[in-house]
This record gives structure tokens, sequence and C-alpha cells, in this order.
């Protein structure tokens, strides 16, 4: 290596890097820097005090008090990385390259958007006493009582944090009523014939589940529906979705999509210069389905950083980062279910089920052309597994055999 290449490779594992965003997305991002032997500065910035967390336990373990909290079990210190907590940035000034926050501005020479997505709130229920929200550690902290009161509870929302939460709380022995303003439960996660089936498991469990029912307004102790229906309740989750964490964006010049995330490129790289974005605030171009992807969901905080990391390391080298274009994942425990789903289904022109929905176990197949896009799976796990491989392949499948249960999914590949 020449002196120059060298002096080139010391400035470039220099660079401060400053990540914005202390869940899944940031931590991984400053824990996968180190791991690719970037040596430069990392500052790690969360607004909440708390050590890092993981998210997934607030609404199962931490809720129900089988874990006190859900740190990641890293040594920020041994890998020198300076932590920043229970700092609110709020905004973006790149000419400057610094950050403004409430102590003053923060520079930097790579940023690392990873601020995820902020709970959308029900109009009018703002200062509601009662009236709750399930996205930080401090919020399960405040509903932890709650659940160990045994209050009656009302759900609004019955998506995948709905349904996971009104799990929790039959679990503790709560009367649970579910308020979904759609005719079906995750209307606008899984098609009507796909998510009929789990509507039934909402009576099974014992919590009511009330469709094509819009509430009209909160009251301390009750919630009012449009048609003039009351239902009491000591207390108010509402789980009617989420939206990328971005308005501190504003003004900054960052390009963003009409849904409010970073549109990044396929390195992750955002629309200004040293700028990245990862995670549930970015959506990134999927070559695999054809269109920009915003995934919400665990899988995604955990794998982007890899690339983040990448192209940041490789900024002036010789390498380029692999396309960021994985299987979108997740996974929901809910009422004694593991639904798992790989894949992306919206580009799909083949149904297939693999098992009968009234049972326990059953899975659905997405295929388009042939080619397996997408696969739910419901107490099926090994069908998950190969899917999500037949999946990332791009193989074909003979849906005959592909809808027959008894038939490993792998072996219907063509």
């Amino acid at each position: 290596m020449s002196e120059q290449t060298e002096q080139q490779t010391a400035g470039r594992l220099a660079r401060h890097v400053v990540v914005v965003g202390a869940g899944m997305a940031g931590v991984q991002t400053a824990v996968a820097l180190r791991e690719q032997g970037f040596t430069g500065p990392v500052t790690l910035i969360g607004a909440e005090p708390h050590q890092p967390y993981d998210r997934p336990p607030l609404s199962k373990a931490v809720l129900l008090g089988k874990a006190e909290d859900s740190a990641f079990d890293i040594d920020f210190e041994a890998l020198d990385i300076t932590l920043r907590l229970g700092l609110d940035v709020t905004g973006l000034r790149p000419g400057a390259h610094e950050l403004d926050t409430v102590d003053g501005p923060v520079p930097y020479d790579t940023l690392v958007v990873a601020t995820g997505a902020e709970p959308i709130v029900l109009p009018g229920s703002e200062g509601v006493p009662g009236v709750h929200l399930l996205r930080t550690l401090d919020d399960a902290a405040r509903l932890k009582p709650v659940l160990e009161r045994q209050h009656d509870i009302v759900v609004v929302g019955a998506g995948w944090i709905g349904a996971e939460f009104a799990t929790a709380a039959r679990a503790a022995g709560c009367a649970v009523t579910v308020v979904e303003a759609a005719e079906r439960p995750l209307a606008g996660a899984l098609p009507a014939e796909v998510a009929a089936p789990m509507a039934h498991w909402y009576a099974q469990s014992g919590a009511e589940l009330l469709t094509g029912a819009r509430v009209a307004r909160i009251e301390p102790g009750a919630v009012v529906l449009a048609d003039g229906r009351v239902i009491q309740a000591g207390a108010v989750v509402v789980g009617i979705g989420a939206r990328p964490a971005t308005g501190w964006l504003a003004g900054s010049g960052i390009a963003l999509g009409p849904d409010g995330s970073v549109t990044a490129d396929s390195a992750l790289r955002s629309s200004l210069p040293d700028v990245y974005a990862v995670g549930d605030c970015a959506s990134f171009p999927s070559a695999r389905y054809g269109e920009r992807l915003l995934v919400h969901h665990w899988d995604n905080a955990l794998q982007g950083p890899r690339t983040v990391a990448a192209a940041i390391v490789a900024t002036d080298g010789d390498g380029q980062p692999q396309p960021y274009d994985p299987v979108p994942y997740f996974w929901s425990e809910q009422f004694d279910r593991f639904v798992q789903y790989a894949g992306h289904h919206a580009g799909a022109d083949t149904l297939l089920w693999r098992g009968d929905p009234a049972e326990a176990a059953w899975s659905v197949c997405w295929l388009r052309e042939e080619v397996l896009v997408a696969v739910l799976a419901v107490g099926r796990p090994r069908d998950l597994a190969q899917g999500r491989k037949l999946i990332e392949s791009g193989a074909r499948v003979d849906p005959e055999r592909a809808a027959d249960p008894s038939v490993p999914l792998k072996a219907a590949r063509l």
C-alpha cells in the first residue's frame, strides 16, 4: 500500500460517524461499523434515557413482568462507542454537517438516521386519562400495573400490536374488547380471505372483537363509537399503526417519500451527501419486488445496518456494498399461535392454502408466475424456513405440490 493510499485510508477510518436513534437499527449500525473494521469515532444518540433496548419483548415478557427490561447485551465502552442518551435531536443542517439538539449542535462527518417509527395517535385522545400507547419501555412500565389490576381494557386497532397486547392482557386476566374500524383484523397487512380466519382467534381467547367499529371519541373511563355504543374501559390502548419518525428532518432538504420515510438508495444512502438511513424510518428500492419497500419490522432493523456499515467503510475505497434487497420477514406471537411471514405479496397472482385455517397449523403461499414471492405460516415454522429460502433464490414452484401440506415446501420446487 502506497503512503498516499495509507493516508486516504486513515482519513476515511477517522471520520466521525454519528448515529441518531438507539433502537435496534441504530445499535446494530454502530456495532457493525466496529465489526467491519471502522476505527474512527462513533457516537450513538438516543432520545430515551434508558440503556438501548430491544422492543419486541415490550408487548410480551416486559409487559407481563417476566423480564425487567430488554436491554441489549452489548459492551458499548469496550467497542469504543460513545452513548449520548436522553438527548432529543431537533434538526439537521447538512451544509454545516451539524445536528441541532436540545444540548446544542453536534457535528458529524457521516450521519446515520435510525430514528425508527412513532405510533399514530388517535385524534382527540391526547391527554385523556387512561389512554396508552405501547412503543417504549416507559409505555410498558405504565401499562404493567394496569394489567396487574386486571382492568377492563379496550384496544383500538386489530393489527399486529393490537393482537399482541390483547393476548398479553388476556393472559393477565383482563377483560378485553378490541375495536377495529375495518371489517376484519390485519386489514392493512393481509388479504381478506387470509385475515378472516384470524378473527376467530379473539373469541377463542376470551376477547371480544368489534369490526367495522369507528371510535367517535374517548372519554375518561369509556370509548364512544360512531354508532353511539359506549364501551366501559378502565384503560384504553391505541394501536392503529406507526409512521416514520422523520419530522425532525423538516427543512434539511433530505428527500422523503409520501409515507414520510427517508427515500434511501440500494446502499441505504439518502439524498444528502454523507447521510444514510436505516430501519423503520427508511424505504429502499427492491429489485426483487420491483417497488420501493418500507418495512416496519425487527429483521429489517437487524439486517440493514450491515449494508450501511459496509457502505460507510467502502466510501472512497475500492469496494462497493451489495445492494440491500432482503426478503422481508417478521413474526408475531398471539393467542397461543406463532405467526411468521416472509416476502411481499402485493404483486402475486396466485394464492395457495396449505392446510385448513380452522386448524391450529396452516400456511399460505403467494406466487407470481409460479415464482414464490411470500409465505405466511401459522404454527408451521418449517414452511416458513423452506419458503424463505425459495423466495431468496427466486425459485419457481409447482402450484399443485405447493398446495399439498403433506409435501415439504422445498420439494415443490421446479
